[in-house]
């Protein structure tokens, strides 16, 4: 059987942890910070927790090992 074909839009824009969470960037981060305070910043570096079901996820990423 052949996989399909990997969605790039979509595999730059998420990454998947070892233990199989999809991690994503939070939005907000390209412009408009001068005003922003230091910890939302620094709050603002980490990656949150991207949900989506293991057969959506197959069907964007299929050569993902979850």
């Amino acid at each position: 059987m052949i996989a399909g074909k990997t969605n790039k839009a979509f595999a730059k824009r998420l990454k998947i942890t070892k233990n199989g969470k999809v991690l994503k960037r939070n939005p907000g981060q390209n412009h408009f910070r001068a005003r922003k305070s230091r910890s939302f910043e620094l709050d603002a570096k980490r990656l949150g927790e991207f949900n989506i079901s293991k057969k959506e996820l197959g069907h964007y990423l299929p050569r993902s090992k979850n």
